[in-house]
């Protein structure tokens, strides 16, 4: 594998990454950050869940991040009649060869899209469990190994819940990141009559980066340099959603380990070489509420889990410069990172 040095890595991901999302941007109108995180998402190794009302672009996100980039794409429409052969493949019996050979499921792509994961069972989500978290696909004792690149872009509607299964925890522990993109703006929207008035602009998408590039892109994010205070800081957050009054499960050790890998993703799209305390500030929302349950006296005092996170991040010191800590945190995560919502795409 051909070596780079830390400045030309960084200067290659720069590069790459903002072909990605101007070509993403050329579909989804008005929503900079929601493009900017799904693309951290990426270089994170990670999964994404797209949550929000219907007709605000879910899918359309998902289309665009994986036809920008040169990578194999299958996309799974979740029903209730779906089985989990259909994700994982299944073992077929060759009567000419006279054994059994591997068909290969849904699962077997660079980038996966989920289409309302939660219109199927528990059984059936519960395929993509091993995929998500090891890579890999076991099938009558034969272990397969996934593509690399990786990555799971599941979507969901947080309405019209009537015939729909909840996301088990398991499987939302194992998303690194959620989104809502929310209503877009007046101007927004009227440009996206312009654009999407005649055809659609996903027609004439073609790939701006290939897969080796993205594999490359994530060793640079690998190597971003995170310092032991900053670590701290990340740890200090996690420990606070678990002894919290307002929730009754915190967060994972896997969720302090999927802050800490976006936030190096963050850094090195702001092309830097070292992580700050400002992007795990940044992605805690986004990283950490999806996995947290509100006791039941905090729901029924509209206490959501985003506003836990934000009151933690409030109280939790932030390592200086200096070394010391500051008493209050310089940022607030906006509605792109999970922050407060825009009018009228509210959780219930």
């Amino acid at each position: 594998m051909t070596t780079y040095d830390d400045r030309a890595s960084l200067t290659d991901l720069t590069t790459t990454v903002e072909r990605v999302r101007r070509s993403v941007e050329s579909v989804i109108e008005g929503k900079p950050e929601v493009v900017r995180l799904s693309l951290t998402v990426l270089l994170a190794e990670g999964h994404l869940l797209i949550e929000d009302v219907p007709g605000v672009g879910k899918t359309m996100l998902a289309k665009a991040l994986a036809r920008s980039v040169d990578c194999s794409v299958r996309r799974i429409q979740f029903t209730p009649d779906l089985l989990p052969s259909d994700i994982t493949g299944v073992s077929i019996y060759d009567q000419q060869r006279r054994d059994f050979e591997f068909k290969p499921g849904a699962i077997f792509a660079q980038i996966v899209i989920g289409d309302e994961i939660n219109r199927a069972s528990p059984k059936t989500q519960s395929a993509l469990l091993e995929s998500m978290e090891e890579r890999q696909v076991t099938i009558d004792g034969h272990s397969y190994e996934l593509p690399d690149p990786f990555m799971v872009v599941a979507t969901q509607n947080p309405v019209e819940m009537e015939g729909t299964y909840p996301l088990p925890e398991a499987q939302r522990d194992r998303f690194m990141a959620r989104v809502s993109i929310g209503y877009p703006s007046a101007e927004a929207e009227l440009k996206m009559l312009d654009v999407h008035g005649g055809v659609s602009p996903l027609d004439d998408l073609q790939p701006v980066a290939h897969a080796h590039d993205i594999v490359k892109l994530i060793d640079a994010v690998r190597a971003v340099h995170v310092a032991e205070a900053v670590r701290a800081y990340a740890v200090q957050l996690v420990a606070a959603t678990r002894s919290h009054p307002d929730l009754r499960l915190g967060a994972s050790p896997r969720a302090t380990l999927h802050l800490l890998r976006a936030a190096k993703a963050s850094a090195a799209l702001a092309g830097r070489d070292y992580c700050l305390p400002d992007d795990v500030q940044a992605l805690a929302v986004a990283v950490l509420a999806h996995r947290l349950l509100p006791t039941a006296q905090a729901q029924l005092n509209r206490r959501s889990a985003e506003q836990v996170v934000l009151e933690i991040l409030q109280h939790t010191p932030v390592p200086t410069a200096a070394g010391g800590a500051a008493s209050m945190p310089p940022y607030q995560a906006g509605p792109a990172y999970g922050g407060p919502q825009q009018p009228g795409v509210r959780r219930p």
